[in-house]
């Protein structure tokens, strides 16, 4: 395997951070090799469907409202690039902020290899944007993916 061209990767952020599920997985290898963890399970899946199942129970959560998604950098790790999204909301335990970083590996001119790793929802106040790294992003802030 080799690093994913910035195309297909950021093909697949893209459609992650607009929330187009079908798009993103149409970023997807066949034979997906996939595992995420986030603070209480561990994922795997096996094939392109449940990857997407996967996205959906993270960011499409009805117990959560999404109001803002944007784009970390991608970066390359020799054969692996890196990249992610930091998503923001509001919940019934109030604002929170949550990220997820990505390792991925292209096969065959898609994704084949994906680990992504999630913070968990993390609550944001007035004092917690602080302790995250800045202010509160607002739904009307502009970020195109790198």
């Amino acid at each position: 395997m080799s690093a994913a061209p910035k195309t297909v990767l950021h093909a697949f952020v893209e459609a992650v951070v607009a929330r187009d599920f079908v798009r993103a997985r149409d970023q997807l290898h066949p034979e997906i090799d996939f595992r995420g963890m986030t603070p209480n399970r561990i994922w795997e899946a096996s094939g392109p469907q449940e990857v997407e199942q996967a996205l959906r129970t993270w960011i499409d959560n009805p117990e959560r409202q999404v109001e803002h998604i944007a784009a970390t950098d991608v970066t390359d790790i020799e054969d692996t690039m890196r990249a992610g999204w930091r998503v923001q909301g509001d919940g019934s335990g109030g604002p929170f902020v949550f990220e997820q970083q990505l390792y991925a590996r292209e096969r065959d001119g898609q994704l084949g290899w994906l680990r992504v790793m999630c913070t968990g929802p993390r609550p944001l106040g007035a004092e917690a944007a602080r302790a995250v790294g800045g202010p509160r992003l607002r739904a009307d802030d502009q970020h195109e993916p790198a």
